[in-house]
């Protein structure tokens, strides 16, 4: 059997557990990453349905600032990978979000994992000046800027959608050549945008065994047999991870409901029985 790491997926707010107490409980317990999802607000008026049905969940609404939240966790953290789940690149500042990854990524000793998409709820998008239609081909000129903001002193770059002459841009990051991108969705457009920008590939729980052993097939043959997967929101059953195992998943991350700190610390405590036999 394929030993996996578990990491914790979830939704920082300002209703459950500090993120330094939960960086410090997931290092104790031996999980090696934290991945914080992200939302700047979500409007009052929202046609977008909420991909997972039903009504949008509370958290969604009271999110903390993942890379705020981050570096709090790593303030009191040495190992654990700090990681984004995902960040909504196309609704961003590219500039400042060059600056905020680099940033953590020398505070933290070099353990960002930068987890991007392209969302999706329209509404918010809107408000940031981002035209849902073309979010895909703004995302994959957003990661191609980043990476020369990131390993070049005199950084430019001239698209369709991102356009700037020579910058400079400090810190630099701490991992070379850059933080690894973990690029997340499983569309053909996303495998496609993981071929061309990433290093990691970071799934959803639902999807199946055996499409994450036709996914590693499709890579091989694309010439990316380098690319780990990260499963994003498993669940802790047995059966699910003997799945990842079987498609030898690198890593799962658990998603831990948000809830106060004494009932996450007990919640941890079963997560981390149930990734044991794993390890």
């Amino acid at each position: 059997m394929a030993y996996m790491d578990f990491g914790i997926s979830t939704f920082v707010t300002d209703e459950g557990i500090r993120p330094d107490v939960l960086g410090r409980a997931l290092e104790e317990r031996g999980f090696d990453s934290l991945f914080l999802a992200e939302h700047s607000h979500i409007p009052v008026s929202r046609e977008s349905p909420y991909p997972g049905g039903g009504d949008l969940p509370r958290v969604y609404y009271r999110t903390l600032d993942p890379f705020l939240a981050l570096t709090a966790a790593a303030a009191v953290t040495t190992r654990l990978v700090l990681g984004t789940g995902i960040a909504l690149l196309p609704q961003r500042d590219l500039i400042h979000t060059a600056k905020e990854v680099a940033t953590l990524d020398l505070l933290s000793g070099g353990r960002v994992a930068f987890g991007v998409g392209v969302g999706w709820n329209r509404e918010e998008m809107r408000n940031h000046g981002t035209d849902p239609r073309t979010r895909g081909a703004l995302i994959d000129e957003q990661l191609a800027a980043l990476k020369a903001i990131w390993t070049q002193d005199q950084a430019e770059f001239h698209g369709v959608h991102v356009d700037f002459d020579p910058i400079y841009s400090w810190p630099k990051p701490v991992q070379s050549p850059h933080p690894p991108i973990f690029v997340g969705g499983e569309s053909p457009a996303a495998l496609t945008r993981l071929v061309t920008y990433g290093n990691a590939w970071l799934p959803r729980a639902n999807t199946s065994a055996d499409e994450l052993i036709r996914v590693r097939g499709v890579l091989a043959e694309r010439g990316r047999t380098d690319i780990p997967f990260t499963i994003f929101g498993a669940r802790s059953s047995a059966g699910e991870l003997d799945g990842y195992a079987r498609a030898n998943v690198e890593r799962v991350t658990f998603l831990l409901k948000t809830a106060p700190e004494d009932e996450t610390l007990r919640r941890l405590d079963d997560l981390a029985a149930a990734a044991e036999p794993y390890r």
